[in-house]
């Protein structure tokens, strides 16, 4: 069995998975249909974070090749059915393309917050504050939480129970929040002083889904997003 032999940059890594992944499939030892090995045995198998195997299934669903099912896994597309929607990925230092990608992660991010509100189940919101308080945990033990604001903002993704939202939302995932996260913990100290306002702008959006009030939803995570982005640029400062 593959592992990864030494210690590489996280999006190598990546790399390294998607890679393996698409080898499996051209040799036919991973077939249409065929479901590929959990997260928790792709990071014993690279010996890499849950976070690191998350992104390399992210891209590849973007891409077509393997489709999520909710409780069972990840499984291999049929050939042909590659999605027709992608764009490059945009470079931390290509202030023009972050700024395109950002727009688009605040237009699905304010529409998926109102639907949100709309319409979330009690399991729903169960999920969302499992997250921001796994996000706390994290910072009081000195780390970035990466899972658990992917945790965070895919639950409230889930609550649209829109399956579109959620495919996007998987994409954008690989080409957008990766870059936000990658700046920010190359600067964690300028990610320590931001880091409470963070969480109150994560903590707003809670509330307003929790009062089931859209427009608030809406105001909050656009507001998020907006601070992200300004947020983003003293990372790369």
């Amino acid at each position: 069995m593959k592992t990864a032999t030494q210690r590489l940059p996280a999006q190598s890594l990546t790399e390294e998975i998607v890679e393996w992944i698409n080898e499996e499939i051209r040799e036919q030892r991973l077939k249409p249909g065929d479901k590929l090995p959990s997260e928790k045995q792709l990071g014993e198998q690279f010996s890499v974070s849950r976070s690191v195997v998350r992104e390399a299934l992210s891209q590849l669903k973007s891409e077509g090749i393997v489709n999520a099912q909710q409780g069972r896994g990840a499984f291999v597309n049929e050939r042909g059915s590659r999605q027709a929607f992608r764009f490059e990925a945009a470079a931390l230092n290509d202030a023009e393309g972050l700024e395109h990608v950002i727009e688009l992660l605040v237009t699905l991010e304010t529409a998926a917050a109102r639907y949100a509100a709309i319409r979330r189940t009690p399991e729903d919101l169960k999920k969302i504050k499992k997250a921001l308080v796994g996000m706390e945990y994290a910072i009081i033990n000195d780390k970035l939480g990466d899972e658990e604001d992917f945790a965070f903002h895919q639950a409230i993704v889930d609550s649209t129970k829109n399956p579109h939202f959620c495919m996007l939302n998987e994409y954008l995932e690989q080409h957008v929040r990766r870059l936000i996260r990658q700046a920010r913990s190359n600067t964690a100290t300028n990610y320590n002083n931001l880091i409470q306002a963070v969480q109150d702008e994560h903590k707003a959006i809670l509330q307003a889904i929790e009062d089931k009030d859209p427009v608030a939803a809406a105001i909050a995570a656009e507001t998020h997003l907006r601070n992200a982005a300004k947020r983003l640029n003293k990372y790369l400062s």
